[in-house]
């Protein structure tokens, strides 16, 4: 554990070694400030003190001495703590900062397939909690060490001093840093049991303010509190039994070093009957050991902290090993300002070790059209969208964009050619410009014009501040059909090659649909663009129909020609506009 524990302090340290080189320094300094104190003071005893009040001599020639010697080691230790703490702060926190973008960048260029099987509460823990977890070592780190070089020069000077008292110091020190790792040993396996606990509470709570509006609608609060006390009570056990393990070993290395002082002043004061030792000597020795004490602390709470951020460090190593990277090729994103035609051949696909979803996929998009994929319920149009988008890869086959593999485009080309709008939008916790803008520039000419075809424009204007409201933590102060028009908006103001609308107008009014499609059909945008449609005023706005059942895809043409010779599609059309029917008649 300790080698696994040195080997994580070492990776941390190589990425900022100036930073715990100052650290370092700094403690350097001030444990050398001690042991020149030790030796001060014990100079000072059988200089001035000693010799005023047994002998009566004159003082005054010596205090000034004394006195500039004191406070020269005062400001020797004040700069060595403050290089000292300066250092280890910026490391600790520089490295937290490193580690928690490490992390983050990382799960952004793993597969969706790897997201599908965490749960996000535990991912959100491991990128906090264990994240600021695995770098606390390095907080105390430079003060260990500095503690460590003031044990050996401490210990050197005690043999010079005394060699009895040097092997019953030795001695002591010995049996303390073996309880010490012994501890460690314990705690580690304890607190890697509590870090799992907290990224299951963080889960529990994530999925409870997460599905608030359902909890509350089916009024099933107290089995959502119930469960998340159970999981808290757990992890307050847990970290109780961490406390009472680390506690119980803390008392027996806390007494170690008051009982060794005890029995070296004994010892001390039967070598200065003998004659080998000087009252200063003594004093000198009984100083360094009332602070070694402090240090030798240090030293077990360093070993302890390095089990507590290794534990932490595993959860973290398991994501940043995470190897289901998606894969890119090394073609560019064409500058081209017309529509891309996109085609899947042979396409094969399931999650993970599901069923099949679509087996042997064959379809083509021309440049320019308007295309609407329409199926039952699990026909697989919704994963034929986020394979267009490359948000998933086929088991087998191809999705090409203007005859490019998506899979041989390099980072960041999919995404400046094709973009993808679902049902269910996120909006984030910020303004309306910025929801739409991403943080990218657009002008404003152009952001305008995009809320005008979303249809967006009126109810934004109508916002409090404009553009500039705020609209809540998911866009909660909006309304569905608001939010997907928000969402639409950011999407075309990138103006994509390929636009995929993933039934994104569910919520919004079929005649408000109707002219927003309209315009889309309708305006100068260098888009081609794929609805996935369930409307049969959405369907018919497209220039051809593609029909997909069970995986597959059945029939490919225009709606009259789908209508008059595939029967499912004719069913399926009957029935929405049965239930469409259905809906307008009064109750």
């Amino acid at each position: 554990m300790l080698s696994d524990g040195f080997a994580h302090i070492g990776r941390m340290v190589r990425a900022h070694p100036r930073a715990f080189a100052a650290a370092v320094t700094g403690s350097t300094l001030f444990v050398s400030a001690i042991v020149a104190a030790s030796v001060v003071i014990g100079d000072i005893t059988d200089s001035l003190i000693i010799p005023v009040l047994d002998r009566g001599e004159d003082y005054r020639g010596r205090v000034l001495a004394a006195v500039a010697a004191i406070i020269g080691i005062a400001l020797w230790k004040a700069i060595g703590i403050t290089i000292r703490r300066t250092g280890a702060g910026w490391l600790q926190s520089r490295t937290q900062a490193d580690l928690r973008s490490r992390l983050l960048d990382h799960q952004y260029r793993l597969e969706l397939g790897w997201h599908r099987r965490q749960s996000t509460g535990d991912l959100l823990a491991v990128s906090d909690s264990d994240a600021s977890q695995a770098t606390f070592v390095l907080g105390p780190l430079p003060y260990g060490i500095g503690a460590s070089l003031l044990l050996i020069g401490s210990l050197i000077l005690i043999w010079v001093t005394d060699w009895t008292l040097g092997i019953a110091t030795t001695v002591a020190l010995l049996t303390t840093l073996v309880i010490d790792v012994r501890a460690s040993w314990r705690i580690f396996g304890a607190f890697q049991v509590v870090q799992e606990d907290r990224g299951y509470v963080a889960t529990v709570a994530h999925e409870s303010f997460d599905g608030a509006l359902t909890v509350k609608a089916l009024g099933r609060e107290q089995m959502e509190s119930d469960r998340l006390e159970t999981a808290s009570n757990r992890l307050r056990d847990n970290l109780a039994h961490v406390g009472r393990v680390a506690e119980t070993w803390r008392s027996v290395v806390d007494a170690l070093p008051a009982l060794a002082m005890l029995f070296v002043l004994f010892l001390g004061a039967m070598r200065i009957q003998d004659g080998y030792l000087t009252a200063g000597d003594l004093v000198t020795v009984t100083y360094l050991l009332s602070l070694l004490a402090f240090p030798i602390r240090l030293i077990g709470f360093v070993l302890w902290e390095i089990s507590f951020s290794l534990a932490a460090w595993r959860r973290v190593e398991h994501v940043l090993e995470a190897d289901e990277l998606v894969q890119h090729g090394a073609l560019a994103p064409s500058r081209v300002p017309v529509g891309a035609g996109v085609g899947a051949s042979d396409v094969h696909f399931h999650y993970g070790d599901d069923e099949p979803v679509l087996t042997d996929v064959h379809l083509e998009v021309q440049p320019g059209e308007t295309v609407a994929l329409v199926g039952p319920t699990g026909s697989g149009k919704s994963t034929v969208a986020l394979l267009m988008a490359r948000l998933w890869d086929p088991v087998r086959g191809a999705i090409d964009l203007d005859g490019r593999d998506l899979r041989d485009l390099m980072a960041g080309a999919v995404p400046a050619e094709v973009t993808l709008v679902g049902q269910d939008p996120f909006l984030f916790n910020t303004t309306v410009r910025n929801n739409v803008t991403l943080g990218e520039t657009f002008d404003d000419d152009l952001v305008a014009e995009a809320l005008r075809l979303a249809g967006a424009s009126e109810f934004v204007a109508a916002l409090p501040e404009g553009i500039e409201t705020r609209i809540g933590e998911r866009g909660t102060s909006l309304s569905g059909g608001q939010r997907q028009r928000i969402a639409l908006a950011r999407a075309l103001v990138r103006r994509p090659r390929l636009l995929i609308l993933d039934d994104a107008t569910s919520a919004v009014d079929p005649t408000v649909e109707t002219e927003i499609l309209t315009g889309l059909r309708d305006a100068d945008l260098p888009s081609t663009i794929v609805v996935v449609a369930y409307r049969r005023s959405s369907i018919l706005l497209a220039d051809r129909v593609i029909y997909l059942e069970a995986g597959r895809v059945v029939a490919q043409g225009s709606h009259e020609d789908l209508l008059g010779h595939e029967p499912g599609y004719a069913r399926l059309l009957t029935a929405y506009a049965d239930d469409a029917a259905t809906r307008k008649e009064p109750s």
